[in-house]
């Protein structure tokens, strides 16, 4: 086990990415932001909105200031907008209980809005130097492969990897950051779910899924759809919303067509546009709509629908 900690240790040490939420000086807020971005989204796609944000509201308190709108107008692109309210909604909360400081304890970060039992652990971990279990999707492919010898974790997260989790982490405080840190970042880099670098690897000697041969999965992947789906047109809904500066007509949103806009707007139409050669269908658009009016990604007035306020 000593073994394992130092080599995944000195391979972070040497390899690791250079990320701004890693920087010594990053605030406990900027981590959360962070953990709250990353989820479901790749590093590339969120370090320029994690800048825009942090630039913008350094602290809680000053996104807990803005309406929840604004939250989802500046995620932009990284999709499941919802957690943009969740995270206004836990700025909110740290601002009003906690005294604008990110709480730094497992419970008391897992009593915030949007917030489960992985940010709560990475945060007290990564911001804090808590000793905490810390399980991703890439720390439980790197278990399964070097431990039980699986080419993949269970569909989802069982007791069993859990349990195994908690037996691999370092006694030490410290330790136990770099260790959370190290695997996440080797199963980001080199023991990725396709194509896997082995020999790239600085435990491939100890690894039990090399060693059995490298078996195939047990089960197959399915991958999540897009395009023609529910999930393609409420993007694209949002990102018209996001782009106005006032209430959309909800005509516009369900039927079109863009030139009942003035011509000097075009710019502005782009994203409408996009919307309809989707050609998707009444039904979808309705649906997709009373979606993100259900989960409070959009409102209704007198004038149509708008960011929420």
């Amino acid at each position: 086990m000593r073994k394992l900690h130092r080599r995944i240790a000195d391979w972070f040490s040497d390899e690791a990415r250079d990320l701004p939420w890693r920087k010594p000086d990053c605030s406990p807020w900027g981590i959360l932001v962070s953990e709250i971005m990353l989820q479901q989204t790749p590093v590339v796609r969120v370090l320029p909105v994690w800048h825009q944000w942090m630039e913008r509201w350094p602290g809680p308190a000053d996104l807990a200031a803005e309406p929840g709108g604004e939250a989802v107008r500046a995620w932009g692109r990284l999709g499941y907008p919802r957690r943009a309210l969740r995270l206004h909604a836990a700025a909110a909360e740290i601002t009003a209980r906690h005294g604008g400081k990110v709480p730094d304890t497992y419970d008391s970060l897992l009593g915030l809005p949007g917030v489960g039992d992985y940010t709560a652990a990475a945060v007290a971990s990564f911001a804090y130097g808590r000793r905490e279990t810390v399980v991703d999707t890439n720390i439980r492919r790197v278990h399964a492969r070097l431990v039980t010898g699986n080419a993949l974790p269970s569909q989802s997260l069982t007791a069993a990897e859990k349990k195994l989790a908690v037996s691999l982490l370092p006694r030490d405080d410290a330790e136990s950051v770099v260790w959370n840190a190290g695997v996440m970042e080797l199963g980001a880099l080199v023991c990725t779910a396709r194509s896997p670098r082995c020999s790239d690897c600085p435990v491939l000697a100890d690894c039990a899924w090399v060693r059995a041969g490298r078996p195939e999965p047990h089960y197959v992947p399915k991958g999540q759809a897009w395009h023609g789906t529910d999930r393609q047109v409420r993007g694209a809904m949002m990102a018209v919303l996001r782009q106005a500066e006032g209430p959309v007509l909800r005509e516009l949103l369900l039927t079109g067509p863009v030139d009942l806009v003035a011509p000097e707007a075009d710019a502005a139409l782009a994203p409408l546009a996009a919307l309809h050669a989707l050609a998707a269908p009444a039904e979808q658009l309705e649906r997709a709509l009373d979606g993100l009016l259900r989960d409070g990604l959009a409102e209704t007035t007198g004038s149509g629908v708008q960011l929420p306020v």
